[in-house]
């Protein structure tokens, strides 16, 4: 078994959130036991953004504990039927956002999806699930 980690989950480690830190440390450590944890492209690109070069990067998701999942063509298609709901139902963004490829990814992979924000995962991805505070 696998489970997709989110990137709010890492980023909240890497910068040692005041709110969320204690959850999202506990549950890798936790989960980091018994499945293999994931990422993909797309939550490889996100938590990114924080670092100036990739050495630091691998250093903060080595592959040893994230390993690395390609984005499925069958996900992609997902995200976009889902992203076309999102819209129908009066949301503004123009483009797919991540979320909606993230949770086409865990769900047509069958895989659980460690996040800490479960809003637009339950409402596109019933099916899909989720490791989240609360649940």
């Amino acid at each position: 078994m696998s489970a997709l980690v989110d990137s709010n989950v890492i980023l909240d480690v890497v910068t040692e959130d005041p709110i969320w830190f204690a959850w999202s440390s506990a549950t890798l450590e936790e989960w980091a036991e018994r499945e293999i944890l994931l990422i993909n492209p797309i939550v490889y690109a996100e938590v990114s953004i924080g670092f100036q070069r990739i050495e630091e990067l691998e250093g903060v998701l080595p592959e040893a504990c994230f390993r690395r999942a390609a984005l499925p063509w069958e996900a992609a298609f997902l995200a976009g039927k889902c992203f076309l709901q999102y819209r129908r139902r009066g949301g503004q963004k123009r483009s797919p956002l991540p979320d909606f490829y993230i949770g086409a990814h865990a769900a047509v992979a069958g895989m659980t999806l460690i996040t800490r924000d479960a809003a637009r995962y339950r409402t596109y991805f019933p099916t899909l699930k989720l490791v989240a505070p609360g649940s």
